[in-house]
């Protein structure tokens, strides 16, 4: 059994602490600042901060496997993922109709296509799927949301919309899900399926994706809600 503190050469236990702390930082913002935004974009900085909190949580504990056993299965993430993807998703939803009239449609089509992207992972990495077809089904996910946000509906609203902030987060945030989402299936294939990545370098680059992918998401959120807010006042 490994010591039962966090020693000062371990790389991949520092990248856990980074993220443990950034999380907690990132939700009491959120929380902090959803009172000065505008009514319309409280329920995406609301969201942003849930995000935050859940991953902080999860934190917490996969740490403590991490110290206690030097191993941290990725399979214990999908706690994570399965709460916190969808909920970032659904956010692409919120922003935009916080400017102008959103069909539901988008919301239900960015929830399931996480739900199922996450889920596809899962099953996959816990042995009830084959780790291909596991694979498959959570790229296929992946693919549909980019697709949603690149050609879709929600992309054409966006496109039709004068709020220059909107415009501004929206392809930020559709930038990190496309380049930051992608490391999850490509950590898979590499780490479960091919093998090719040890399990200590595949946690220090989920825990540095999830410090980008969640946090940077939030903030994005947050300056489009301010902004927004201002502009309203004027």
């Amino acid at each position: 059994m490994k010591d039962l503190i966090l020693q000062t050469n371990d790389f991949v236990g520092l990248t856990f602490w980074l993220i443990s702390l950034g999380t907690i930082a990132a939700t009491a913002f959120f929380f902090a600042e959803r009172n000065t935004v505008a009514e319309a974009w409280k329920t995406s900085v609301t969201v942003a901060g849930i995000v935050t909190g859940v991953a902080f949580l999860h934190y917490i504990y996969i740490r403590g496997i991490w110290i206690h056993t030097g191993d941290a299965p990725t399979v214990y993430r999908y706690i994570d993922w399965l709460i916190t993807l969808p909920l970032q998703a659904i956010t692409f939803y919120l922003i935009i109709s916080a400017v102008r009239k959103t069909p539901s449609s988008i919301f239900w089509k960015l929830l399931i296509a996480s739900l199922v992207m996450s889920a596809g992972g899962y099953l996959g990495e816990a042995g009830y799927l084959s780790a291909i077809i596991g694979f498959v089904i959570e790229l296929g996910g992946l693919i549909y949301i980019v697709f949603e946000l690149f050609s879709g509906a929600s992309n054409k609203l966006v496109s039709g919309s004068s709020n220059r902030p909107l415009k501004i987060a929206f392809g930020s945030m559709r930038m990190i899900v496309a380049i930051g989402w992608a490391i999850y299936p490509i950590g898979y294939l590499f780490g479960y399926v091919i093998i090719v990545i040890d399990a200590n370098t595949l946690n220090a680059i989920y825990n540095l994706a999830d410090f980008v992918n969640k946090i940077a998401f939030g903030l994005i959120i947050w300056s489009c809600a301010i902004k927004n807010t201002y502009l309203s006042k004027r």
